[in-house]
C-alpha cells in the first residue's frame, strides 16, 4: 500500500494531468473555458469569484512556497522553523477561510440560481466537491497539529514530493505522516487529475498577453461641433 500510494500514484496522477491536458487542447479546444454564467447573475459572483480566485492563488502560493522550497534555503533567509509555522498557521488558515467562503458563495449561487443551476453539470459538482474537501482537509490537518511547533512536514512530506520529480520516490517518508495530512495528500491528488477534465483547466489559459499588448485608445465625441451642426430637412450626401 505504500508502494501504491505514494510511488504510484503520483505518477498516475501525473499521466493523467499531462494527457488530459494534450488531449482537451487537441479535441476540446471550444471546452476550454470557465462556460462562465456572470449573465445571469452577478451580485453574488462580484464578492464570491474575487473571494476564492484571491484565496486560491495564496493557497497555491503557501503550498510551493512549503513543499517545493528545501528548509534550508528558508533558514539561509533567516526564517527558522517557530517563524515559518506562525506564518504558515496564520497565513495559510486566512487563506483557507478566504477560498472556502468564496466556494461556498459559488455553490450557494449555483444551487439559488435557476439558470446557474440548471447549467451546473455531474462535472461541476464533483470538482466542487473535491476542492472544497482539499481545502478543508488541509485546513483541519493544518489546525489539529498547531500547538507547540506543530507538525514539521518539510521534513517529510516535501521531501517525498520532490523526490517524485527526480523519478526517486522515497515512499518511507510517508510512513509515519499523520492520518489526515495524508488523506490531504490524496485528496490534493485527485484534485490535481480532475484538472484537465473540468472547469479548472482554464488556469492554464492566464491572459498573460494583456500585459503587454498595447494600450486601446479612447476618444471622446466632439459633442461641440456636433450639436453646432445646423439641423437639414431631407436627404444628405454619404462621406459628407
Amino acid at each position: 500500500m505504500t508502494t501504491l500510494l505514494w510511488g504510484i500514484l503520483p505518477y498516475v496522477i501525473l499521466v493523467l494531468l499531462i494527457g488530459g491536458l494534450i488531449w482537451r487542447y487537441r479535441y476540446d479546444k471550444f471546452g476550454w473555458t470557465t462556460r462562465s454564467s456572470q449573465l445571469y447573475e452577478s451580485k453574488l459572483l462580484r464578492w464570491a469569484s474575487p473571494a476564492f480566485h484571491y484565496g486560491i492563488l495564496f493557497v497555491l502560493a503557501g503550498h510551493v512556497m512549503g513543499l517545493l522550497i528545501p528548509e534550508s534555503w528558508t533558514d539561509k533567509l533567516g526564517v527558522n522553523e517557530h517563524a515559518y509555522h506562525l506564518m504558515s498557521l496564520i497565513g495559510g488558515t486566512a487563506a483557507g477561510v478566504l477560498t472556502v467562503a468564496g466556494i461556498v458563495l459559488l455553490i450557494y449561487r449555483r444551487r439559488t440560481t435557476g439558470p446557474v443551476f440548471l447549467a451546473t453539470t455531474r462535472n461541476d459538482k464533483l470538482m466542487y466537491l473535491v476542492l472544497l474537501a482539499a481545502i478543508v482537509l488541509g485546513m483541519v490537518a493544518k489546525l489539529t497539529h498547531a500547538s507547540g511547533e506543530g507538525y514539521n512536514y518539510r521534513h517529510t512530506i516535501s521531501p517525498w514530493l520532490r523526490s517524485i520529480f527526480t523519478l526517486q520516490p522515497k515512499t518511507e517518508l510517508m510512513v509515519g505522516v499523520p492520518v489526515l495530512y495524508q488523506i490531504h495528500v490524496v485528496v490534493g491528488l485527485a484534485l490535481i487529475a480532475l484538472v484537465p477534465f473540468s472547469r479548472l483547466v482554464h488556469m492554464f489559459s492566464a491572459p498573460l498577453q494583456y500585459l503587454f499588448r498595447p494600450y486601446i485608445v479612447y476618444r471622446s465625441r466632439d459633442t461641440e461641433r456636433l450639436t453646432a451642426r445646423p439641423e437639414r430637412r431631407g436627404w444628405e450626401r454619404i462621406g459628407q
